[in-house]
């Protein structure tokens, strides 16, 4: 150990005691629980059965079970190659970014933009976005609870939790009937204290795959302005509920219309196919410019103690297909496409078990009103997922929600077969029940 004595250092030669080296500065952590979706990934990878399935991955999958890049990504890399990444590039690049997100969530010709009253930023994709407003919501409403819906993404718990928000939860999911619970939730939006933080899916729920109808946003955004709640919204699957981006948008344009002041997470990790670059923006609706200058002042005071600025390489390529005319409208056919095979894989696995003769009701599965985007909560209680896993090879998470990403032309027959074998005490309980009436 060196020591400054006397205008210069010297050495000391006292030691540390061979108990105290031995006792170590971490022994007292804990290895920290597994995230359920991350978990599900780790046990498929270490499978090496060839017929397993991963339906826990929240990423678009092709019918070949294979990630994608698409072709205006490929197009749009190209645009870039010959693009100098100099630090100078950030900033102006992360406002075009912002400029043409907020666009896409609010609107082409929303007055709220022309009139500058959104304060926005470029994030680290959605959970980065959460996390910000997260942070601001805590700096500024320090007694006020986020209501996050039952049930939630997981990640929605851990973000809120580490920006030490108080959490509450409100009721969205009606396991009876597979679908929302309107009644219930509205019941709770009332009942919470006024000028309360509420957060919604505005399409595709993960984990449920019901969203409410156009008139029940609409109801939702009405008792919002009784109450003066604040709504935040989390758009990760942007497109993937309809294959329509302004029709995914339309509970955002309805509080917009209705005059709210709202948040807004945006990723471009699923419906660009960027989940490794973590493009994302955070934006918030503001009274008037003046303060929306002043949030995004506490938004960028917020980011620099975190991370400082995203990496530029994602944000120029997501910036590239939104600004370039051809690239975006390449870009918005292969969200269709990627939205239709979903729809197609939802229907398919519909009608394999039902011709496999299930009396259960598996409507629920279908692309109907109410039953949209990439997950669905399938009915399958734990007990029935750890068969999946343990005689068929089938990983998702322990609540039974399914990625439909996962289910291709060449395995979904397999999958049906397996879901019937695993429910089929629930179907002969069902059927003796019947028969009893």
């Amino acid at each position: 150990m060196w020591r400054f004595m006397g205008g210069r250092f010297s050495r000391s030669t006292r030691c540390m005691s061979s108990s105290s080296r031995a006792f170590g500065w971490w022994e007292h952590v804990s290895p920290a629980p597994k995230d359920p979706i991350t978990g599900v990934t780790e046990a498929f990878l270490a499978d090496t059965n060839p017929n397993k399935i991963n339906l826990g991955v929240g990423a678009y999958r092709d019918d070949q079970g294979k990630p994608v890049v698409l072709q205006c990504v490929r197009n749009a890399e190209a645009k870039i190659a010959a693009c100098e990444f100099q630090e100078s590039n950030a900033t102006a690049v992360g406002s075009k970014l912002v400029e043409e997100s907020v666009k896409l969530a609010y609107g082409t010709h929303a007055h709220v933009v022309k009139e500058g009253r959104v304060a926005g930023l470029q994030a680290l994709s959605g959970t980065g976005a959460c996390r910000l407003f997260a942070e601001l919501q805590r700096r500024f409403y320090p007694r006020s609870p986020i209501y996050l819906p039952y049930p939630t993404w997981s990640n929605h718990h851990n973000i809120w939790r580490d920006a030490q928000v108080p959490e509450r939860g409100f009721r969205y999911y009606n396991p009876i009937t597979k679908g929302l619970d309107f009644a219930a939730l509205m019941d709770d939006v009332k009942n919470a204290p006024d000028g309360s933080f509420f957060l919604f899916h505005p399409c595709a729920h993960n984990p449920t795959g019901v969203d409410p109808t156009e008139e029940q946003w609409r109801e939702i955004s009405y008792q919002f302005k009784v109450k003066n709640h604040f709504p935040f919204f989390d758009m990760a699957y942007q497109g993937f509920a309809s294959g329509d981006l302004d029709m995914d948008a339309q509970a955002i344009r309805i509080f917009l219309e209705d005059g709210h002041l709202i948040g807004c997470a945006q990723s471009f990790s699923k419906n660009m196919g960027l989940y490794g670059h973590r493009v994302g923006c955070l934006s918030v609706l503001c009274a008037d410019v003046k303060q929306a200058v002043a949030v995004k002042s506490q938004l960028q005071k917020i980011a620099r103690a975190m991370y400082s600025n995203p990496l530029v390489h994602g944000i120029l390529l997501v910036s590239t297909i939104l600004n370039d005319p051809q690239t975006k409208a390449l870009w918005i056919k292969e969200v269709k496409v990627m939205a239709n095979r979903i729809q197609l894989m939802r229907a398919t696995l519909h009608e394999r078990l039902e011709e496999l003769g299930s009396p259960l009701d598996w409507e629920h599965i279908s692309n109907q009103v109410g039953w949209v985007g990439m997950f669905c909560f399938s009915g399958l209680t734990p007990d029935q997922v750890d068969r999946l896993v343990r005689e068929f090879h089938i990983y998702m998470t322990r609540d039974g929600r399914i990625s439909i990403a996962g289910v291709t032309t060449s395995n979904v027959s397999y999958l049906a077969s397996a879901i019937h074998e695993v429910t089929k005490y629930d179907q002969e309980a069902s059927n003796i029940y019947n028969i009893s009436l």
